[in-house]
């Protein structure tokens, strides 16, 4: 039997050592989808890109240079004239004011409602579920009129308090949808132990369901801000006066009869935006956990 040298040892070792490793079928299959990704980001976030670039470039050398070239100059001055445009320190109040009251309206009733259908025993509860999530069903378009008569009927036209119930109408069954889903994971045990405690169907509610359903709460009422807050087709029938606009319908008045302030119109997106973009750059990990939640069982 040959007796290996020490010496040829080591340099067969150091020879192996010196080798590049190539990445396995896992490790390209991983830099391919690394790469892939990273295209659909670059073309997600592009319109935002373009938005913002049209938004700090004179109106002179949009309209000279096209959309799509990079301006001469940047300047600032968009932002002061757009504010004044869009007559954004009214619209801002309006719609602030719009989504203070409707959002958590909207949150409760609908976590109310998911409550009772997940977790309560209740006559009819296949037949109201149902009559729910037929809401989602119903395109606005075709609600336009008869909402629009019934607000008049009641006096609530150009008056931004109108606007609350066909919010609410149009934004529930969304939410019920998300937020019984949710209270379905929440053990039975946890409730029946409560009931046994002498705890009422709204003690439980309030002290055990609400608190543990943070993360679906925020979820839905994020989404019922942004909706909210960017909701157009009916602010635009129903609100008249510049002194009740909201913000999507305060943004019309970057639009003349033979031009648009196409840079200002820009710049006005962006500080309508502002807040939607700070919301969900804050509270993404709740979007998402209480999206992902209802869908997890145990």
């Amino acid at each position: 039997m040959t007796a290996i040298a020490p010496a040829q040892v080591t340099a067969a070792t150091s020879a192996t050592d010196t080798q590049p490793i190539s990445p396995g079928p896992k490790g390209r299959r991983g830099l391919v989808i690394t790469f892939v990704l990273a295209v659909v980001a670059l073309f997600w976030i592009s319109p935002l890109a373009l938005l913002v670039i049209t938004a700090v470039r004179p109106l002179a050398d949009f309209v000279g240079n096209g959309p799509l070239s990079w301006p001469d100059h940047l300047t600032w001055t968009n932002f002061k004239d757009a504010w004044d445009i869009g007559n954004f320190a009214t619209t801002y109040r309006n719609s602030a004011i719009l989504a203070a009251i409707k959002v958590p309206l909207g949150v409760l009733v609908s976590a109310m409602l998911g409550f009772a259908l997940a977790k309560l025993r209740m006559k009819f509860r296949r037949t109201v579920m149902f009559a729910v999530f037929l809401g989602l069903t119903i395109p606005i378009y075709i609600t336009i009129v008869p909402v629009f008569i019934m607000m008049r009927q009641a006096g609530l036209t150009d008056n931004i308090f109108g606007l609350i119930g066909p919010y609410l109408a149009f934004g529930i069954p969304f939410e019920v949808l998300v937020l019984q889903s949710f209270f379905r994971q929440i053990p039975d045990e946890i409730i029946e132990a409560a009931k046994v405690d002498g705890a009422g169907d709204w003690r439980v509610f309030f002290t055990m369901i609400l608190p543990l359903s943070v993360p679906a709460l925020v979820t839905v009422a994020i989404l019922d801000a942004v909706a909210t807050w960017n909701e157009f087709l009916f602010a635009l029938i129903l609100l008249n006066s510049d002194a009740h606009k909201t913000i999507p319908v305060g943004l019309l008045n970057f639009q003349g009869q033979f031009a648009n302030n196409n840079t200002g119109l820009a710049a006005g997106i962006l500080i309508a935006v502002v807040p939607i973009l700070i919301a969900y750059t804050l509270l993404q990990r709740w979007i998402v956990g209480g999206l992902t939640a209802g869908s997890l069982k145990g």
